[in-house]
């Protein structure tokens, strides 16, 4: 929401597109722990695992692989294809990191204590230095006038989440379809203005339900 400038997103469908970044990642994070594998088999194997959940009858309604057993068969082809871009985009990006890096694990999370609302703060790749992390978030087009404030958001969610409330040295964003890469650093100032973004938009959607209601 931060990154439309507080305009609620509208209803979530998955998707090709919507699907690819959770299976191109986890694609990508088997061929680094099995070298054997190679990017589209580890796609295929992430869909079929995802299927498999839904057989045994562990995959919720509204989930990956609740939406993925429903599909037509003909269409798990173009998800592979989807999730196999995605992680070549990547491993690409990766491949030119000298430091240590790694696909991470999750997003960041933080629950508001109090206030029924979770922050979430994209992040694909993490660097680690010996200055701090380097986390780098993998978006497809190009940015928008508010990608500034969306990458301090994430350095804030980023920030909470942290054990120890340490912030990442730097949060980059890449726009590899538009050859484009910003970057906030992890000062205090940025984690204040990333707080205050949050604010403004909670205020943008508070008035936007308001008026909805009117």
């Amino acid at each position: 929401m931060v990154e439309q400038a507080g305009r609620p997103p509208g209803p979530f469908a998955w998707s090709p597109t919507t699907a690819r970044r959770i299976l191109g990642n986890n694609a990508l994070r088997r061929v680094l722990r099995n070298t054997r594998h190679d990017l589209e088999r580890a796609c295929a194997m992430k869909v079929a695992d995802q299927l498999l959940r839904a057989v045994k009858g562990y995959a919720r309604p509204g989930s990956l692989g609740h939406w993925l057993a429903g599909v037509a068969h003909r269409c798990w082809a173009l998800i592979t294809a989807e999730a196999v871009n995605w992680a070549t985009q990547g491993l690409d990006v990766a491949e030119g990191v000298e430091a240590t890096w790694r696909v991470a694990s999750s997003d960041a999370y933080y629950d508001v204590a109090g206030g029924r609302t979770t922050l979430r703060g994209r992040r694909d790749l993490v660097v680690d230095t010996d200055d701090g992390s380097l986390v780098i978030r993998i978006r497809s087009g190009q940015p928008g006038k508010s990608a500034g404030p969306g990458l301090r958001s994430d350095l804030v969610v980023a920030t909470l989440a942290h054990p120890d409330g340490l912030a990442p040295r730097r949060y980059l964003g890449l726009w590899p379809d538009a050859g484009l890469i910003l970057g906030v650093d992890g000062t205090m100032e940025n984690v204040r203005a990333g707080a205050r973004d949050f604010v403004r938009t909670a205020v943008a959607q508070r008035r936007h339900t308001l008026a909805r209601a009117a």
